[in-house]
């Protein structure tokens, strides 16, 4: 399963990956593309691949098989801050903001800008973007709610002024008005030409924001296609994605 946009140069590729834990393989061939400017899903049930195959692209994983391609760059089994200085932003699933710092000094800790960049995501930006964290500046980590954290995280990985945005589980167990916040931003982001990976199980709001969908599988790709594509797949929902 292969894909190309005819002039869409890379960002990311990855080519037959096998990652395990121990004794116990979870990916058997991982592969997929994000093109610049791409908004590009990766979906599948629980327990399929898809949050082993991020942290394999991080370097919090190493694959014992495959490649892993950031702009033309092997980075297959490098560190993970070596990863994130190249330009790739990970929101983590659960979020993972530091609980004993303040919200200013979360977005500050791991922030890093391109001096080329001459629009780059800095403190005042983030909070005109996410209005609700400017109000909880000084406030601690642990007493933001779950959506403030996700924003908060979000807000975090740009602050590295990422070329690649990966997001495990945007919406996770985020209330309606929130998840539907984050599709906003994510939508905002594209416009603006960021190149985004996304774990979620939002079908509907996933084909609405999204250029293309990959589908995992027992740790490989089975299906992929557009939006358009997926809307007119259902059966292939059912069996894939469906509970």
């Amino acid at each position: 399963l292969s894909w190309r946009r005819r002039g869409c140069f890379l960002m990311l590729r990855i080519e037959g990956i096998e990652t395990s834990y121990g004794a116990s393989q979870v990916l058997f061939g991982m592969s997929l593309e994000v093109g610049k400017g791409e908004v590009v899903t990766l979906m599948g049930r629980n327990g399929m691949g898809k949050t082993t195959t991020i942290r394999s692209i991080m370097g919090l994983l190493k694959p014992h098989g495959g490649n892993i391609i950031f702009e033309n760059e092997e980075i297959t089994g490098q560190s993970p801050h070596k990863i994130a200085r190249l330009g790739i932003g990970l929101v983590p699933e659960g979020r993972q903001v530091f609980p004993n710092l303040t919200v200013r000094e979360n977005l500050v800790a791991t922030a890093h800008s391109d001096p080329q960049n001459k629009d780059p995501w800095n403190l005042e930006k983030v909070m005109t973007r996410f209005p609700a964290l400017s109000k909880r500046i000084n406030g601690m980590g642990n007493e933001l709610s779950g959506g403030e954290q996700q924003m908060l995280a979000i807000a975090r990985a740009l602050m590295i002024n990422p070329k690649l945005l990966i997001l495990d589980e945007a919406t996770e167990g985020l209330a309606p008005q929130v998840r539907t916040e984050i599709w906003r931003c994510l939508a905002d982001l594209k416009r603006q030409g960021q190149s985004i990976l996304v774990i979620d199980k939002n079908v509907a709001a996933l084909t609405q924001v999204a250029d293309r969908h990959y589908i995992a599988e027992k740790g490989k790709v089975v299906w992929l296609g557009t939006s358009s594509e997926l809307q007119a797949q259902p059966d292939t929902q059912h069996r894939y994605l469906g509970v």
